[in-house]
């Protein structure tokens, strides 16, 4: 049974940074591209970045692209996302999530998700 847990979410103040965690298991996991995802109560999940099986190809929209930054350690297992320069509109639930399908940018395309971090950024 595949599983992914994130780890790494929690308060902050506006400003300062936090990098989240994804570890994956029973996948092969460098076979998957992986994504981050985003979701607060009552809206939809809303992606963040995405990054292909080998780490050579990475993706963000212009909400967060210079802030925010995945990664990924294949001999670990591990996804990273690491987040700069927080503001309080980014306190939301984060996911991680694996697809076959390569820098996938919608939850539709993910086959695997993890339970969620709660960050909330204070101001």
């Amino acid at each position: 049974q595949v599983q992914l847990v994130e780890s790494g979410g929690g308060l902050v103040q506006a400003g300062e940074s936090l990098r989240l965690s994804c570890t994956a298991s029973g996948l092969s996991f460098s076979s998957y591209s992986m994504g981050w995802f985003r979701q607060v109560p009552g809206k939809g999940r809303v992606f963040l970045a995405a990054i292909r099986g080998s780490g050579d190809v990475t993706y963000y929209p212009n909400s967060v692209k210079g802030r925010f930054t995945i990664s990924r350690d294949n001999a670990k297992n591990t996804l990273y996302l690491q987040m700069d320069s927080l503001k309080p509109e980014d306190t939301a639930v984060y996911y991680c999530a694996a697809t076959a399908v390569p820098v996938a940018t919608t939850p539709q395309n993910y086959e695997y998700w993890g339970q969620g971090t709660p960050v909330t950024v204070s101001s």
